[in-house]
């Protein structure tokens, strides 16, 4: 959720014409990644397991579209290092989920 707000914030700053595009698509990334996680919770075995690998792949969209932001300088150094590295550590807390989830359910 925090990452989601950041995100928000990042992109409240992004130019106009890009209201259906970058910023869209990263907000609709951000949202997704704990609606996946919600929605999985809510299910069992392999179910969670896909609404897991859902929002893990999710964050390695949004982890690209930083990068663009940034090479497209939408933001700066500082804010782009500050969102790639919260939305790694959310990957690597999914994938080690998603692990122990396959574990527990092969």
């Amino acid at each position: 959720m925090k990452l989601a707000e950041a995100v928000y914030a990042a992109t409240a700053e992004f130019p106009s014409n890009e209201m259906y595009g970058i910023t869209s698509q990263m907000r609709r990334s951000v949202i997704s990644i704990p609606s996946n996680i919600a929605e999985g919770t809510g299910r069992h075995g392999k179910d969670y397991i896909r609404f897991v690998s859902i929002a893990l792949g999710s964050t390695f969209e949004l982890e690209t579209q930083i990068e663009l932001a940034q090479w497209l300088e939408y933001f700066n150094e500082t804010i782009s290092s500050s969102l790639s590295q919260s939305a790694t550590r959310i990957a690597q807390m999914l994938n080690a989920l998603r692990s122990a989830l396959l574990s527990r359910y092969s």
